[in-house]
């Protein structure tokens, strides 16, 4: 029935398979746009349910003593254990790797159900506290989309897979109002194919993207960041210092998440409380360091400004670490850019103040 469909649509307007590809890539782009408003909004509902309405039950039973905030992660990782572990198991973890895997050994085919899952389990996850960000999310939906419509219009796997491309790019275009960036992201990450024939239809699906959020969002940078001057050549080396510092942080970040990972998959636990265990040790720590909670975005801007004090930086730069590989190693969904981002700042602004002390003029 699709394939009799694709050949009258064909047919009755004469368009070639580059021009449905075309026309395909502007349909992902707006699924994806909206597909992240109502995601966005999902987090929205959720933040508010957990610690809005209640936050306010919970402190009229047990008093304005907050040791309760601990159980707020762990009731998220109840809910989203089933439908990561039951519905759509690739909704676990950060989605990237499932979106790259399903372009090189799958054909770009990706579940219809997985962008449902997808988004109402890194809602809830992020909602309730979880340490992790709505990128990732959003691209393995847009992703979904995208290869969902390659499905239906039994298009072949080398177009399916420039179509999930399309959405990866529109989610991180979407998200971030930055369809360049969305683009270069899908290219080479996602497709690893700069040619014209994936260039175009990428680009527009993330230009559409981005259009669709700014309507809702205005358009607005993720992060405003202070204006900058090199005020002398000496700085250079610094930035030089502070790579290598980024650089071996991440390094530890990436290691410790996959031996988290690791045990995890090995406790010997019903998998679906598995994110709920990882939770209540994630609230653990929130009750002291609220800062860990979420996608940290208004620490990231406070940070930026040099709001922050410097011992709290250095310790969140671990704290958050630990968070996140809680958070995605026990099984809870969400995206790794954020904690990421994250980690970036406040690392970068403990290596400032410390620079700035040794090095004041």
């Amino acid at each position: 029935m699709n394939q009799q469909l694709k050949t009258k649509f064909q047919y009755l307007f004469r368009f070639s398979e580059t021009q449905i590809l075309i026309g395909m890539s502007v349909v992902v782009g707006l699924g994806t746009g909206f597909g992240a408003i109502l995601f966005i909004k999902l987090i929205e509902y959720f933040k508010e349910l957990f610690f809005g309405s209640s936050a306010e039950m919970l402190t009229s039973f047990l008093g304005e003593f907050n040791y309760w905030i601990a159980l707020i992660p762990m009731a998220g990782g109840l809910l989203v254990g089933p439908i990561v572990f039951k519905f759509a198991s690739e909704a676990k973890g950060h989605g990237v790797p499932e979106v790259m895997l399903a372009v090189a050994r799958k054909g770009g085919i990706i579940r219809a159900r997985v962008a449902l899952a997808k988004a109402v389990a890194s809602a809830i996850c992020i909602g309730s506290g979880g340490s992790a960000g709505r990128e990732g999310p959003i691209v393995q939906i847009g992703s979904a989309v995208g290869s969902a419509i390659g499905q239906v219009f039994k298009m072949s796997a080398a177009r399916t897979k420039i179509l999930v491309g399309c959405g990866a790019a529109a989610g991180i275009s979407a998200v971030f109002n930055a369809p360049i960036a969305g683009v270069i992201f899908s290219l080479e990450i996602i497709l690893g194919d700069y040619t014209i024939k994936t260039f175009s239809p990428v680009l527009l699906a993330s230009v559409v993207a981005s259009v669709v959020t700014r309507s809702f969002f205005g358009n607005h940078p993720a992060f405003e960041v202070p204006d900058y001057s090199l005020v002398s050549a000496w700085e250079i080396p610094l930035y030089v210092i502070l790579g290598g510092f980024c650089g071996t942080i991440a390094v530890l970040f990436t290691t410790s998440l996959h031996k988290t990972e690791v045990f995890f998959d090995r406790l010997k636990v019903v998998p679906m409380l598995k994110p709920a265990i990882g939770g209540l040790m994630l609230g653990i720590i929130g009750i002291y360091f609220p800062q860990i909670f979420a996608d940290g975005y208004d620490t990231i801007r406070l940070t930026l400004y040099g709001n922050m004090i410097v011992w709290l930086t250095l310790v969140l730069i671990f704290l958050k670490i630990i968070a996140t590989n809680l958070t995605l190693g026990s099984g809870n969904s969400g995206g790794i850019f954020a904690p990421s981002l994250f980690i970036g700042a406040v690392a970068g602004g403990t290596f400032g103040y410390f620079a700035h002390a040794l090095f004041p003029r």
